[in-house]
């Protein structure tokens, strides 16, 4: 195999991989922000459904969560497993176990601010919506996003678990099968950088925003 027929095949991979990271940003972060209102809910109930979920989302391996994702539905009601369902039982599976791990950075952000600001906005005639959207939101984001930052790099590493669902063919899938067919190990070389320099961005990126919300010190 020419190194151009290669590096074609590890370049759709990589495109599987950043669809995978994109779609669980895209939709964990928010899910995540919800999910960290009823960690911190006065509701008893709530609060007890929303920390099951996310003691059961970060205390089991994401690789098993995918295989119950996709495996669930055939097994327990009998339906199918089509190809079009793969990609979606991944992202879904991504997005609910990145969910639970921004939920604790949000509750945490969340709880670390000082419950003077409350008393000052509610003097200053401020709802509660509006005290967290203009004044504790935005301090929020400035605190949690180093952790932010941690959970991004590790979700692009992440990504090669996508594997645990046949025909997913990820990066990670795509070098391991090259790898193999062809006894070479330039393949896992190649991934390995893809997996670094992505890497590298994402945290370049987030130092960008991280001084740019400077200005709240």
């Amino acid at each position: 195999m020419s190194i151009s027929v290669m590096f074609k095949m590890l370049g759709e991979g990589a495109v599987v991989s950043l669809l995978i990271f994109a779609a669980t940003l895209v939709f964990s972060l928010p899910l995540g922000l919800f999910i960290s209102f009823g960690r911190i809910s006065k509701n008893p109930l709530l609060r007890f459904v929303t920390k099951f979920y996310i003691s059961v989302l970060r205390g089991t391996p994401l690789m098993l969560q995918l295989m119950v994702i996709y495996f669930g539905p055939y097994y327990m009601f009998g339906i199918p497993n089509s190809t079009s369902y793969k990609f979606y039982a991944v992202a879904i599976g991504f997005i609910l176990n990145y969910a639970a791990y921004f939920a604790e950075i949000y509750r945490g952000g969340i709880e670390s601010m000082p419950q003077g600001q409350y008393e000052a906005a509610k003097i200053l005639g401020y709802s509660k919506g509006q005290t967290f959207v203009r004044i504790i939101l935005p301090q929020v984001i400035k605190r949690i996003i180093p952790s932010i930052t941690n959970e991004m790099i590790t979700l692009v590493k992440d990504t090669s678990l996508a594997f645990t669902i046949g025909g997913i063919r990820e990066m990670f899938t795509v070098a391991k099968a090259i790898a193999a067919s062809q006894t070479n190990m330039l393949p896992f070389l190649f991934a390995g950088i893809f997996y670094y320099i992505f890497n590298l961005i994402v945290a370049f990126l987030m130092e960008r925003v991280e001084k740019r919300l400077n200005y709240y010190r």
